[in-house]
């Protein structure tokens, strides 16, 4: 959503336009194409964490997600292989994380995140605030694995162009399960999961658009598939092993005119 207001940072005539700084959230809004209003835009995420400290009841990760973003790129883009000319906006937000392992179901996660943000077409920064809860719930089914998860979080910025300060805050509620398959391939296990989840926003949150008018949501709805590895795939840098993922999938998200194709490689809630 954020990287929809960066691609619209010019004009047909290229004349630059007010900071839209809602790119300052994209590492909490995710891995996508995001479309509105006839407008296109990319955005990559990459969720890099640490773990500190460990045992039987809890979990501390050092969190440094850091967020990419690509002016006038589309979905039609991919099937002819064209990549994006140059990186629009870059966010990195990093921050403590808390995981209470309250039974061997329920898991409580709480963040603490303060960051900066930049937009190269506008030659601005931005500081983030975001912080959030959330429980992660095992439901009992052996044969389709289901999880139900909770989130509630708020995101925040201020901007250094105008000293504009946005926020935003969100329920979200959603479950992922399993199909009751699974097969292996080499030394990996791989079962195909589906979810589904919805996003309820406490204001509404702007999509602005210098070229028409601005979009505003207070809802959003998302459907998706991904597949799940026993042993997660990438690479492993001196014992450290934070690029690697353990999901790889696509979803579609729809809302109050909104539609975004995002590519998933973790957790999809």
């Amino acid at each position: 959503m954020a990287f929809l207001c960066v691609s619209y940072g010019y004009s047909s005539e290229r004349k630059p336009t007010p900071d839209a700084s809602h790119y300052a959230f994209a590492n909490y809004l995710g891995s996508g194409i995001y479309r509105t209003a006839g407008q296109s835009a990319a955005v990559l995420n990459i969720p890099l964490s640490f773990l500190i400290d460990e045992d039987d009841n809890h979990q501390v990760k050092l969190r440094l997600p850091v967020s990419f973003g690509f002016l006038n790129y589309s979905f039609e883009d991919l099937p002819s292989g064209e990549f994006p000319d140059g990186v629009g906006t870059l966010t990195v937000t990093p921050g403590i994380e808390y995981d209470w392992f309250v039974n061997d179901k329920l898991t409580i996660e709480s963040y603490l995140d303060i960051g900066y943000g930049f937009n190269s077409s506008t030659k601005t920064n931005v500081g983030i605030f975001s912080t959030g809860v959330s429980s992660v719930y095992q439901l009992d089914n052996q044969k389709y694995s289901p999880i139900w998860v909770n989130r509630l979080y708020f995101a925040g910025y201020r901007s250094t162009l105008n000293d504009r300060a946005e926020s935003y805050s969100v329920l979200q509620s959603g479950l992922d399960f399993g199909l009751g398959t699974k097969w292996r391939w080499r030394d990996n296990e791989i079962e195909p999961r589906l979810f589904f989840s919805g996003k309820w926003y406490f204001d509404e949150l702007k999509f602005v658009n210098p070229i028409g008018d601005d979009v505003m949501t207070n809802h959003t709805y998302e459907v998706g598939a991904t597949v799940k590895f026993s042993k997660p795939l990438g690479y492993e840098f001196f014992g450290w092993d934070g690029l690697k993922f353990d999901r790889l999938g696509l979803s579609y998200q729809v809302g109050g005119g909104i539609k975004v194709w995002r590519l998933i490689f973790e957790f999809p809630l």
